[in-house]
């Protein structure tokens, strides 16, 4: 996994929920802040690849310093943290919310989705005419490669992981979206669009990744073929 450098905003009575042990078994460097002042005041000297405000730790929301964070690093990630069962801020204007509880697997894996590109390492996924580049987030099916978004890449990245297999919307939600909700999956029905987009010749009329009523999606590409 590649290594970043972490502004953790993090109150001290976070105790066993704290992000430090985590972020650091996976041997990213972490500068730890016990108040948004003290991050403000610090980002003045340091450069993180991403800050990481852990809300449910403190007796804020950060919604205001996250949004003064934004403002003033437009191009810096940042992951809020809320305790259970509270509402989302949007107005913290973070890239990522994350809900307590949560595994120390899933915070990595969205620290991982928020790093640069490291164009030293990639690991591609292929089947048939299909090549993930999932480092750089990107698909190459023959119309030359193609940046994809953190999400249409998970996605992409589960279909090219099991051909053949019915994935369930159910399924695609859990993976995709962390969410076991699917009382309303256009979100899935528009990423659904986006990736035939990228992979097959006529995406009003899918040859490779298609639909079974009722269920869900299946990727089958016949004789594998390829370019």
């Amino acid at each position: 996994m590649q290594k970043a450098v972490i502004l953790l905003v993090e109150g001290k009575r976070a105790g066993q929920n704290t992000a430090v042990l985590a972020l650091q078994k996976a041997g990213h460097t972490i500068k730890l802040c016990h108040t948004g002042s003290a991050a403000i005041s610090t980002l003045k000297t340091f450069d993180p690849h991403l800050v990481i405000f852990n809300a449910a730790s403190m007796r804020t929301n950060g919604a205001r310093t996250c949004r003064r964070l934004k403002k003033s690093y437009k191009a810096l990630p940042i992951i809020h943290v809320r305790a259970a069962g509270e509402p989302e801020e949007p107005e913290a204007d973070a890239d990522v919310y994350l809900e307590q509880p949560f595994t120390p697997r899933k915070l990595l894996n969205r620290v991982k989705d928020l790093l640069p590109i490291d164009h030293s390492v990639e690991e591609t996924i292929r089947y048939g005419h299909i090549s993930l580049y999932l480092s750089k987030k990107s698909v190459d099916a023959g119309k030359g490669e193609a940046r994809l978004t953190p999400k249409l890449t998970l996605l992409l990245e589960q279909f090219l992981r099991h051909p053949y297999r019915l994935l369930t919307r159910r399924d695609l939600m859990q993976h995709v979206w962390n969410t076991d909700y699917i009382g309303d999956t256009r979100t899935l029905d528009v990423h659904i669009r986006w990736m035939r987009e990228h992979i097959e010749v006529n995406p009003a009329k899918p040859q490779f990744l298609k639909t079974v009523r009722g269920k869900g999606y299946i990727l089958a590409i016949p004789n594998n073929k390829t370019r």
